[in-house]
């Protein structure tokens, strides 16, 4: 077969009734507890030149990590150098705060 590889079912590609589609989901996996789950669903935490910050658009500029929703991730996350690591940057006391009080209860 020639030109794109076609999502047929001999080929391992998706079965999907004919003229349907999937809709394709993104998926992210938190930094900590390394989990997988879709895009909407983690908290991205961006490294920005203003500091480290929670991404509600998902558009900010910047390296960015994902974070679930557990609060034993958001405690490793700013507790630990894992978030740090993930950014390629380090965080302040000031960033570490700010992700402490915005963290999901």
């Amino acid at each position: 077969m020639t030109g794109k590889n076609k999502s047929l079912p001999e080929m391992g590609g998706a079965t999907a009734k004919a003229g349907q589609h999937t809709k394709h989901v993104p998926t992210r996996m938190c930094v900590v507890c390394r989990e997988k789950a879709g895009k909407r669903t983690l908290t991205r935490i961006v490294a920005t030149p203003e500091g480290v910050m929670i991404d509600l658009t998902g558009k900010r500029n910047g390296r960015g990590a994902y974070l679930c929703e557990q609060k034993s991730c958001w405690e490793r996350a700013v507790n630990t150098d894992l978030l740090a690591k993930a950014l390629k940057t380090s965080l302040s006391a000031a960033d570490r705060d700010r992700l402490q009080q915005q963290q999901p209860s």
